[in-house]
């Protein structure tokens, strides 16, 4: 795994260099910014929870003079409103700064809105990846990685799996069609390690894809977020 700072210019778009002679291009994809600013920055949370602090100012000075009602909720109104514009526009330039890249060797990651890094993943070095399904065909894909190497939470986030700080795992954040990419994923997967076999699991837990490496644990989250593996018995 190499993360590189980019410059001036690309060789193509989303990556630092041409791609070697006999290293193919399958797909090129961004996320979705509106989802990203739901899921990765909490935005419709941000809002209701600045809705429900609206409420209880409200109640509070209920019994005082209208202007001694009014002004001290347009302020709050304001800066609430303002917050929330500030993180949509946050996931926006996120979105906008951000490809990733799959080839028939290597998911490519470049992130970052100030200081870009491009991270290259082998898929001889994904150990394991899970789906997990948004509404309207969105959907995150995290990859769990084999040896030592870690790439830093902070470096990653927000594309990376929640809450995973010990092993940080690269995410593919809020993608539209996530299904379909899910499946290339692991299309190419297989073609790069042909000697390994995915194993077949249930769709509520990530599985390994290589045998006989075993998948690391997680808590099954409930509701339809559920995360799944990509398996057959998943992507197909």
């Amino acid at each position: 795994m190499n993360a590189h700072h980019e410059h001036e210019f690309e060789a193509a778009p989303g990556l630092p260099e041409p791609l070697p002679r006999g290293e193919q291009l399958l797909w090129q994809g961004s996320p979705d910014w509106r989802t990203l600013a739901i899921h990765a920055f909490h935005v419709r949370k941000l809002a209701i929870y600045f809705t429900a602090m609206l409420l209880l100012q409200a109640l509070y000075l209920t019994g005082q003079p209208g202007a001694a009602v009014l002004q001290p909720l347009l302020m709050s109104g304001g800066l609430a409103a303002l917050a929330l514009t500030l993180l949509a526009a946050i996931a926006w330039f996120s979105a906008r700064t951000t490809l990733y890249t799959l080839t028939d060797r290597r998911v490519i990651m470049r992130v970052g809105i100030v200081l870009t890094l491009t991270f290259n993943l082998p898929l001889k070095q994904i150990s394991a990846a899970a789906l997990r399904p948004q509404a309207k065909g969105h959907g995150d894909i995290a990859l769990s990685l084999k040896g030592p190497d870690r790439i830093a939470y902070l470096n990653l986030w927000p594309h990376a799996r929640a809450w995973q700080l010990k092993q940080p795992q690269p995410s593919l954040r809020c993608l539209p069609q996530a299904q379909q990419v899910s499946e290339r994923v692991l299309r190419a997967w297989r073609a790069a390690n042909p000697e390994a076999q995915a194993v077949v699991g249930a769709a509520d837990s990530p599985v390994a894809m290589p045998q006989p490496v075993q998948p690391p644990q997680y808590p099954a989250p409930s509701g339809r977020s559920r995360d799944r593996a990509l398996s057959p018995t998943v992507v197909a």
